[in-house]
């Protein structure tokens, strides 16, 4: 099965005709990955053993037709605990782990009789913007193999884009799902902070970490988040806010909507090419009844930096754990108890996780805490209080996902301060906790362009439904790439 002319809706139909069995659909599903992943590289592992036995038992049990995800087959990203499957983040530590309970999204998913049929690459631990820091493959971008994916759920996104899979699952904690999202030219959704549980998330920055949808379309992306969203008494900064179905308006339109336009969004270092598809973006949006008018959110060029610092943080502490005597990997070469600890974290981690361990450690110290933690926090603050401010009279943000197209493999990785700026415009966004979907905007030398809308604390209905009316007036997402492009 390939996906490139399919949608949720279309393959439930079929499914519920009988027209295709859900072991049917996921036996070429698998076929479909394994016959092209070896030039993308987007999976870690395939589950096929246990795809195709959820898959009869879907059958056996019947599709459910007021369910639009039985039997639809998914990829899920190799930090969210899959029971009994290997989950790896990507990494050496955890090259052997099988978890012994699933996730809350993924428990949510079985109860809608999806079938996993594989986890998906990343970059170690999700810190990275290119999927080319996994311990394990480096994915390539379906559009032209030799640029990344983005990052850090760069093999979801390939994934969805290859059309290897109608849905996948992504985490995104300073952009991983919105930048590989725009880099292959598909929809991803950062929900609310508190929207989606992260019981079961492999843990980065526990203050910016959120599950989220990657889909070729607005629509199936709604379907996968009120699927998996709500409240979960095993995550307590999960929201107990009521969950809307995300389809009930998404056709509504955006007459009389208003749209945020920042200034500091199509500032300098931002490509012409991708400048001009927002700027058009707009006019579209203006064609279609909204308002679109300049503002100021004057602490985004703080943000890359108070980033790093506040995320960092969290994961050298959330990453204490891994030190191969309570979890990961442990050095056959240890000869003592200190060798255990710094062999293992040594020789188990790369280089990148070790980078952020290292600054995330020095700005927690006694000597650092406050000129660099506290003032990170202080930003953080003052780029909430933007949002705020821009919300009270406005709907939505609009601006492009990342400041280019996606970049050559090995381009940018020995320099890690330039891939870091790639997540300028995505996290603002994270340390605010808001709600953001990238989607297809244009071309640029025939790579995707993709632009971003922010929405209010909870709002992501405003967002679907912004997006839809978007996708709805332009052809960029029907675009599909010739895998192996200008391989």
């Amino acid at each position: 099965m390939n996906y490139f002319d399919k949608d949720i809706t279309s393959i439930h139909q079929a499914l519920v005709n009988g027209d295709i069995t859900a072991e049917e659909l996921t036996k070429q599903t698998l076929d479909n990955i394994k016959a092209s992943d070896s030039d993308i590289n987007a999976f870690i592992n395939l589950d096929e053993d246990g795809a195709i036995k959820a898959a009869q038992a879907v059958d056996q049990a019947g599709i459910e037709p007021d369910n639009v995800l039985s039997g639809i087959p998914s990829a899920i990203k190799d930090n969210i605990l899959t029971n009994g499957f290997k989950t790896t983040a990507a990494s050496k530590m955890l090259e052997n782990f099988k978890p012994i309970f699933d996730a809350t999204v993924m428990k949510k998913l079985n109860a809608k009789q999806t079938i996993t049929v594989g986890k998906t690459n990343m970059d170690e631990f999700a810190m990275g913007g290119s999927t080319e820091n996994s311990a394990f493959k480096k994915t390539h971008n379906p559009w032209n193999l030799s640029k990344v994916p983005g990052g850090s759920s760069g093999g979801s996104a390939a994934a969805v884009a290859a059309g290897q899979i109608i849905f996948a699952l992504g985490s995104d904690t300073g952009g991983s799902i919105r930048q590989p999202a725009a880099y292959n030219g598909i929809v991803g959704l950062k929900p609310t902070y508190g929207r989606v549980s992260r019981w079961g998330l492999i843990a980065f920055g526990s203050s910016l970490d959120q599950i989220g949808p990657l889909t070729r379309n607005v629509l199936d992306n709604a379907y996968v988040l009120n699927a998996i969203a709500g409240h979960d008494e095993h995550d307590l900064t999960s929201s107990d806010k009521e969950v809307p179905d995300y389809t009930k308006s998404i056709k509504d339109g955006v007459k009389g909507m208003k749209i945020a336009l920042p200034k500091e969004y199509l500032a300098e270092g931002i490509d012409q090419d991708v400048k001009d598809a927002i700027l058009k973006a707009a006019e579209t949006y203006k064609q279609l009844g909204a308002t679109v008018e300049e503002v100021s959110l004057p602490h985004t060029k703080y943000g890359v930096a108070a980033y790093y610092i506040l995320a960092s943080s969290e994961a050298s502490s959330n990453l204490q754990r891994f030190d191969g005597i309570r979890y990961g990997y442990r050095s056959p070469e240890a000869k003592n108890l200190e060798e255990v600890y710094v062999k293992s974290r040594s020789e188990g981690f790369g280089d990148e996780v070790k980078r952020r361990i290292m600054l995330g450690t020095f700005s927690l110290s006694a000597g650092a805490f406050d000129a660099y933690f506290q003032k990170a926090a202080k930003v953080r603050t003052l780029m909430i209080e933007d949002f705020k401010k821009v919300f009270q009279d406005y709907d939505l943000i609009l601006g492009p996902t990342a400041p280019t197209t996606a970049f050559g493999i090995g381009e940018d990785i020995s320099d890690p301060v330039t891939m870091y700026l790639n997540d300028a415009m995505t996290i603002p966004v994270n340390l605010a906790g808001l709600p953001a979907m990238s989607l297809p905007a244009g071309f640029s030398d025939g790579m995707p362009i993709g632009m971003q809308l922010i929405g209010r604390p909870f709002d992501e209905s405003t967002i679907y439904k912004a997006g839809y009316a978007f996708e709805q007036n332009t052809d960029f997402h029907k675009e599909t790439p010739k895998v192996g492009g200008d391989k």
